[in-house]
């Protein structure tokens, strides 16, 4: 049985496993430094070329570094307070002293938990259809490119798609991207957004992905406000932040 407390220590639990921490280093009040390390149930996307993950829940930042840049990453977390460290223009401090080690600022996210408080199935004007992997096998397509991904397609593993009469207009998808938690993301075709669709389709699926056992999330920049609006909207929260450093090189490469 989920509850809100449970969901979030789950989450702490997952966050600590992806970067070489212990859960409860995201509670304490002072900011805690650990060596970056992919744990062996690290959400599967994840790559070894991270050179330093920032984490926080609210409450102060995690921050796992590689030998390299430690030194770099203690300074700018005792300049700055802890908030200000995900914002320019105190990035470009940071962003000046990893220039010489190649490496470069890279993602930045915001991201988001249910509140069993808030989280009810939304609906709208259009048939709401719950689909498994050999429903949505052939739906690999740009225009679904968020909530499902085709590189990724053995982590798929739950959809709920909007029907106009026969037509799909709308798909959430559920990514199996850890053993305890499954990423949701969604798509609506361009003349259909507006009309609730995003928000039935998020809520709907993140209550299936409960009743299996796993915790939802949702995951959006923090630039995109209509993603963010749709999360709030579906009974999600925001829960945790992160930013990413990698090679300069594979920044570059993402840019071309």
């Amino acid at each position: 049985m989920f509850t809100n407390e449970k969901i979030n220590e789950i989450a702490r639990k997952q966050s600590a496993e992806d970067i070489g921490a212990k859960a409860e280093d995201f509670l304490q009040k002072e900011n805690v430094f650990t060596p970056f390390a992919l744990g062996a149930s690290a959400r599967k996307y994840l790559k070894s070329d991270i050179k330093a993950n920032l984490v926080s829940y609210g409450n102060n930042i995690v921050a796992a570094t590689t030998s390299e840049n430690a030194k770099i990453i203690v300074e700018y977390l005792g300049k700055f307070e802890w908030y200000h460290c995900f914002e320019t223009p105190n990035l470009h401090f940071l962003s000046e002293r990893l220039a010489p080690l190649g490496q470069k600022v890279c993602f930045m996210a915001e991201y988001f938990l249910p509140d069993l408080n808030k989280l009810k199935p939304l609906s709208c004007d259009f048939e709401i259809r719950l689909l498994e992997k050999a429903d949505f096998a052939h739906l690999y397509k740009s225009e679904w490119s968020n909530a499902l991904c085709e590189s990724r397609k053995e982590l798929d593993v739950l959809c709920a798609g909007a029907y106009d009469g026969g037509r799909l207009v709308g798909l959430a998808g559920a990514s199996s991207d850890c053993d305890a938690m499954w990423q949701i993301g969604e798509d609506v075709l361009p003349s259909f957004r507006g009309r609730g669709i995003a928000a039935a389709l998020v809520s709907t699926l993140a209550l299936e992905v409960l009743r299996r056992g796993k915790v939802p999330f949702y995951c959006c920049a923090w630039s995109n406000l209509p993603s963010a609006r749709t999360a709030i909207k579906s009974g999600f929260v925001p829960s945790w932040a992160e930013l990413t450093i990698k090679p300069s090189a594979v920044v570059d490469e993402m840019n071309k």
